[in-house]
């Protein structure tokens, strides 16, 4: 009798919680993520904030190509183009505060879909209806991607077509025109890689302040340790950080005056794009399944 009764209530639970099917756990990871007003609040202004200051570049750069005369198609022979006197309109269109401002929501926010449920609680009822975690994590994982993915092509997409139109007049460009749409792809995936990052933090730290720290410090405060050029270990490592291969990404190949001694290729741009993100997926993927609740 004893052991019926020991039996009993875990046949129970297994019976009120199969093994959820994957389509089903990525609506409910969706409607978890919508679910907070938080959501629709973040990333509508950071948004539009985004957008604002590509615009706002772009118009400064306007007025100030507006007032001083026009530069010479070509230099006079046997005199050096001058780097400093020409102007590249693809710069305007992703301005580093913009896309770091980007960087830090979209961090921020794929952190706060797995710290939340942490502190929250909610955690141990959604493995307790699935306990399948790794499942869960990567159905967590996809939507975020998903969404980010949504994000960062609205705002690459607006940023580009808005400061372009107003730089018409400037030379500005076209999505055909050299190093155009890899500037914009480039800007579209660095919002779901920063979400991926940002969900392996939180996966890692589990505290709400202390993962938005963590999510600045990885994506923007680290690359700045590794600007150096004396030793080329030093460099390469920060060319190995994301916000370092975003910028090669989106330079301007008629436009392209680096001096550094150790530049980065737009083949390891994508390979650290690429590497970043299956490496924050799986970090958040094995650390929930280890870690306790």
């Amino acid at each position: 009798m004893t052991t019926q009764t020991a039996t009993e209530p875990e046949a129970h639970v297994t019976a009120l919680a199969p093994p959820g099917r994957f389509h089903h756990l990525l609506i409910a990871e969706w409607i978890k993520l919508w679910s907070l007003r938080s959501t629709y609040g973040v990333l509508g202004v950071g948004l539009l904030a985004v957008v604002g200051i590509n615009v706002n570049s772009a118009l400064s750069h306007a007025d100030r190509l507006a007032q001083q005369p026009e530069l010479p198609p070509a230099p006079p022979p046997g005199r050096a183009e001058l780097p400093q006197m020409l102007f590249d309109p693809l710069a305007s269109a992703f301005v580093d505060p913009a896309r770091q401002l980007l960087m830090v929501i979209a961090g921020s926010v794929g952190a706060l879909a797995v710290f939340g449920e942490y502190t929250s609680g909610l955690i141990r009822t959604t493995f307790a209806a699935v306990p399948a975690r790794r499942t869960v994590m990567t159905a967590k994982a996809t939507v975020m991607a998903a969404v980010m993915l949504v994000l960062g092509t609205v705002a690459a997409g607006a940023s580009f077509g808005v400061t372009q139109a107003i730089l018409q007049e400037h030379h500005g460009m076209s999505i055909g025109d050299p190093g155009a749409l890899r500037a914009v792809a480039a800007s579209v995936l660095l919002a779901p890689l920063c979400a991926l990052v940002g969900m392996a933090l939180g996966a890692l730290v589990r505290h709400a302040a202390g993962t938005v720290v963590a999510v600045v410090g990885v994506l923007l405060l680290l690359p700045t340790l590794f600007m150096g050029e004396t030793y080329r270990w030093v460099k390469e490592i920060g060319n190995a950080m994301p916000l370092t291969a975003w910028r090669a990404l989106v330079q301007n190949p008629e436009r392209n005056y680096s001096v550094d001694k150790y530049p980065v290729s737009v083949t390891e741009g994508w390979i650290v794009f690429g590497a970043w993100s299956l490496v924050a997926a799986a970090v958040a993927v094995a650390v929930v399944h280890k870690r306790d609740v």
